[in-house]
């Protein structure tokens, strides 16, 4: 985001200035017919995505010998990481941090970077030599004639099976009453924060307490007054970054707890997933008594904004200078044009099959058979499943 809303909101509605665009583009007249006339790119497996998921999917079907094409709309591999703020770690050690066939290049008890993690992508699809299609964005997924139609911003491409390698977080998510500050008033979203060099004097609001409200809060906490809006989601009650933490504790959690208990297969992973809806992760790496300690001040969940003063449930109030809404992502699967997604825009699957059509499959959504889904030490074992569907699928010779 190159501008603040207190430049380009003037005359419109903010949620737009979030919006990534709709996934079917207006095209110049004759664009459809021309491009009717140029046969599609045939592959026997074409993979949305050319994040963690999607290098996954792609390393275990190259294993079994089943060709594909992978398809991402950055310039670059591991974009997704670097265009995040600039302190970000990940929440696992380097140790747990590596996809299926490559070993993170760290200290097995260090917290990689998010530039780190982009550049491990980039090599780990050089080193297994994957099939990558940068700068390739998927603006349509449609059927025609028996196969998959993936239209995209450099061609189109067909395929019997296909796998939607992208997380559902793909469009950052505003409540209305984000219209009803001034234009005094910067807004931005997470997703476009950086930095704290980025934020101008007076107090900065927060709307959302979940894990990166809290982190972006410790990262402005040391020279602005910040203020952390949102229901107490819990924590880990460890510190991660600790002597335990990192030998023992973040193992248990991870590869036990995240991996193996909290997982679609069980009772208590169901029910937490259930809990989960709409609430977010508990806090990993920032704990209550560290947001307080660095001079955040922790208010209840926002419930209206007048003349630009945010009122909180709990009765406090708040006139901020700058807003950053941490309140997390639509799916942002509207390019999607197939009957697969429910009433909230998730695709309807079970562990990364999809149950309404045939040959389609995700990876890396959100919970899609365990908490470790979507975290880059967890994604292996769904796209292993993914990719011993497809092999099943494939015609024998």
């Amino acid at each position: 985001m190159t501008q603040t809303l207190e430049k380009a909101s003037r005359g419109r509605n903010p949620a737009d200035l979030f919006e990534t665009g709709s996934a079917l583009r207006t095209q110049p007249e004759g664009f459809h017919a021309r491009a009717a006339a140029v046969a599609p790119e045939r592959h026997p497996v074409v993979v949305i995505g050319g994040g963690q998921a999607g290098l996954s999917v792609g390393y275990h079907l190259k294993r079994r010998g089943i060709a594909h094409v992978i398809l991402d709309g950055a310039a670059r591999i591991g974009d997704v990481w670097r265009n995040r703020w600039d302190s970000l770690r990940l929440f696992t050690p380097a140790k747990f941090g590596g996809l299926d066939g490559l070993r993170f290049p760290a200290h097995g008890d260090h917290f990689p970077t998010k530039d780190e993690m982009a550049d491990y992508l980039e090599r780990y699809a050089a080193y297994h030599a994957l099939p990558v299609r940068t700068a390739t964005r998927v603006e349509r997924l449609h059927r025609a004639d028996g196969l998959f139609r993936v239209e995209t911003s450099a061609g189109r491409f067909a395929a019997p099976q296909v796998v939607v390698a992208a997380a559902s977080y793909q469009k950052p998510r505003l409540p209305d009453c984000a219209q009803d500050f001034g234009p005094e008033v910067m807004q931005l979203h997470s997703r476009d924060y950086r930095n704290p060099e980025q934020i101008g004097d007076g107090p900065v609001l927060l709307i959302g307490a979940g894990n990166s409200g809290a982190e972006i809060a410790m990262d402005l906490a040391p020279g602005h007054e910040v203020w952390l809006a949102g229901r107490e989601v819990g924590h880990i009650p460890f510190d991660i970054a600790g002597f335990m933490g990192r030998k023992l504790l973040v193992r248990l959690v991870t590869r036990g707890l995240f991996h193996r208990v909290l997982t679609m297969r069980t009772p208590i992973g169901r029910r937490f997933r259930a809990r989960m809806h709409g609430r977010g992760m508990p806090l990993i790496r920032t704990r209550p008594g560290q947001l307080a300690r660095a001079g955040v001040r922790r208010i209840g969940r926002i419930t209206g904004v007048r003349d630009s003063r945010a009122i909180a449930e709990d009765g406090a109030e708040v006139t901020p200078a700058t807003v950053i809404w941490c309140t997390g992502y639509h799916p942002g699967f509207d390019w999607i044009d197939l009957p697969v997604l429910d009433a909230e825009g998730e695709p309807r699957h079970r562990f990364g099959r999809a149950t309404d059509i045939d040959g389609l499959y995700f990876a890396g959504l959100h919970f899609q058979y365990a908490v470790s889904s979507a975290m880059v030490g967890g994604v292996g074992r769904d796209a292993k499943r993914v990719a011993r569907w497809i092999a099943a699928a494939q015609p024998r010779s």
